[in-house]
């Protein structure tokens, strides 16, 4: 494991700053990634010249926490899921593109992608994605789902690797363009999102374990896990609520006014 950059740092306040918001960001289409890179960035903390795998690993173990809490909040509807030998064959189908694209491109991704301009550019054409896919007829039931929905769906998943699209954004477009309800959409985004999420921090945890972690960081990780648990935890019946009637137009709106702060920021303005 690399040692912490002399430059960077991730202190008690900010680990637990980024935990809290991680858990609503993660289950909104708002992409998690793009408020976790950027919160530090506009805050002007130096999160940012962190060592990038330290940091990443710090990313991925947000992610453990939030899967972990999912897997509490959400145990009925996953039990009825699995049930369905149908929607357990959409799940594994989807989740075949996203790990495929996870290993060819996640490095190249990581090296090219995910600056202020990079992530505002992935925020903004999400918006327009989303806002056009909700324009669709709310027809079918998530029961609906077959093995064609499930390949798109998961390539959707594949574009999350890109900061600022978001895993839930691109999965719910998908399903409204493919003529899925509003509710049936985020149940199908979450159904096929937590075996990913699960499966990418459970890598990251395995060699965790075999590497350690530097010293300096290992209360401020906690710090952030327990809070990106707890955050998922006490907002997942919330949103919930907010997705039976939610349009996804709303979010996009919200993801274009924080790229225009990006934006803002970038040109000298004042956001």
């Amino acid at each position: 494991m690399p040692r912490p950059n002399r430059r960077g740092s991730l202190s008690v306040s900010q680990a637990a700053t980024l935990g809290a918001l991680h858990g609503p960001a993660e289950l909104l289409p708002i992409s998690s990634s793009a408020h976790t890179a950027l919160i530090p960035w506009l805050l002007g903390w130096d999160y940012r010249e962190l060592d990038a795998q330290l940091r990443k690993t710090f990313e991925v173990a947000l992610h453990a926490g939030t899967a972990a809490a999912l897997l509490i909040a959400l145990r009925d509807e996953a039990a009825t899921t699995l049930r369905s030998s149908q929607l357990r064959t959409v799940i594994v189908l989807s989740s075949v593109p996203a790990a495929l694209a996870g290993y060819a491109l996640e490095g190249p991704i990581e090296r090219h992608l995910g600056t202020p301009q990079t992530i505002a550019a992935a925020l903004m054409a999400g918006s327009v994605g989303m806002a056009w896919a909700d324009r669709m007829p709310e027809e079918r039931p998530s029961v609906d789902a077959g093995a064609g929905d499930a390949i798109y769906l998961g390539l959707a998943q594949s574009l999350a690797l890109v900061p600022g699209v978001s895993r839930g954004g691109a999965a719910r477009a998908v399903a409204r363009a493919l003529r899925f309800t509003r509710l049936e959409s985020s149940r199908l985004s979450r159904q096929i999102s937590l075996p990913v999420i699960a499966g990418a921090a459970l890598l990251k945890a395995v060699g965790i374990v075999r590497d350690g972690l530097p010293s300096g960081v290992r209360i401020p990780f906690a710090l952030g896990v327990t809070a990106s648990f707890f955050s998922t935890l006490g907002s997942a019946r919330l949103v919930r609520r907010l997705e039976r009637h939610g349009s996804l137009t709303l979010y996009a709106l919200y993801r274009i006014g924080i790229a225009a702060v990006v934006l803002g920021r970038l040109s000298g303005k004042r956001p």
